[in-house]
């Protein structure tokens, strides 16, 4: 979907249009979930401080996140997915993989029909990329945007990887593309005069793994039953908390937001293989902290935030998370946050 929740927002009031707005919290210190393509153009963009933001754009108008209206659109799309295909492995609210290997029209025409509905029962655009396998498709999907598509035939996987520059690979981040750099690689074509072996040498096993890649190599299939394998909660604090025992006394609600999650019918089957402390500092440098776990006890989280505290310094904490990674389902997993115990 294009700029989903905010064109949600767009199409509920018209008066928007033509403005730069973004969704998320409107305060200082709360970030962006989305922001439209004409604040786009000011550099606003997902995961922005909002203070951030309305210094690049002043006239930037923040809405409230309206969670279950995204929902309520979001079901609407999947049963237009449904007409073509059970295949379907959502990703968010607004993207999802289509498995149309065995449809009868083809993949251009089936995306161009979705897109067409779409549009006319929601009053929304969508853009799609049809390939070969899913990293192609993903990455053909931002080629038209907004409201187009792009296709990319198993025939035109080479010369198309050739000329792809590295960023649009998945998981090559800034911190990659700094070592890439030094090598003198910058584009997919660059990276494939490397052996498989070379590339091992000079980066370990993302090295191998980015010989596929750089290849347009992608053997995952569209799995219609994709599970979450982790959950967190997390808050920004109105004001710094400069203490631990404040923190800890933030971090409860949290533990009971993850409780409350873990109810849902998806998740009482799993078993936790990981828990997780998260904490942004007011010079915004974060940290976090894990501990592999066999059951869930409130201490261990206490103990990890005590972990990431330290690593601060003393610095002032302006947003603190906790979260559960976890294991394939277990059906004898219980989940416990009762009461830390007493000296805790």
């Amino acid at each position: 979907m294009d700029c989903f929740y905010a064109a949600i927002e767009e199409r509920e009031d018209p008066s928007l249009i033509g403005k730069p707005i973004a969704v998320g919290g409107s305060s200082p210190r709360s970030v962006l979930c989305t922001a439209n393509y004409k604040a786009r153009e000011f550099g606003c963009k997902s995961a922005m401080p909002a203070f951030k933001a309305t210094q690049l754009c002043p006239e930037l108008i923040i809405l409230p996140v309206r969670m279950e209206l995204y929902k309520e659109v979001s079901s609407q799309i999947r049963e237009i997915y449904r007409i073509f295909t059970t295949k379907i492995e959502p990703l968010s609210l607004d993207e999802a993989y289509l498995d149309v290997s065995h449809a009868h029209s083809s993949p251009s025409s089936i995306a161009r029909e979705i897109r067409h509905l779409i549009q006319e029962r929601t009053q929304l655009t969508a853009s799609a990329g049809i390939g070969p396998n899913k990293m192609i498709a993903k990455i053909a999907s931002d080629w038209n945007k907004p409201n187009g598509q792009f296709a990319v035939s198993q025939e035109e996987v080479p010369p198309f990887m050739h000329k792809l520059p590295l960023k649009c690979l998945w998981g090559v981040g800034k911190q990659s593309l700094k070592r890439l750099d030094k090598l003198n690689i910058s584009t997919c074509g660059e990276l494939q005069r490397y052996s498989k072996i070379e590339l091992y040498q000079l980066l370990g096993n993302w090295g191998s793994h980015l010989y596929e890649l750089a290849r347009g190599i992608d053997e995952r299939e569209v799995k219609p039953s994709r599970k979450s394998k982790s959950i967190s909660k997390e808050t920004t604090f109105s004001e710094n908390i400069e203490d631990l025992a404040t923190l800890y006394k933030q971090l409860s609600p949290l533990l009971e937001q993850l409780a409350q999650a873990m109810q849902q019918p998806n998740k009482k089957s799993f078993s936790v293989k990981t828990a997780v402390i998260k904490l942004k500092f007011a010079d915004f440098t974060q940290t976090t902290a894990e501990k592999g776990v066999s059951e869930i006890d409130p201490q261990y989280f206490l103990s990890l935030l005590n972990q990431a505290w330290q690593r601060g310094n003393g610095k002032p904490v302006r947003l603190l998370g906790a979260g559960l990674k976890f294991h394939p389902p277990d059906p004898n997993f219980e989940l416990d946050f009762s009461e830390p115990r007493q000296g805790s």
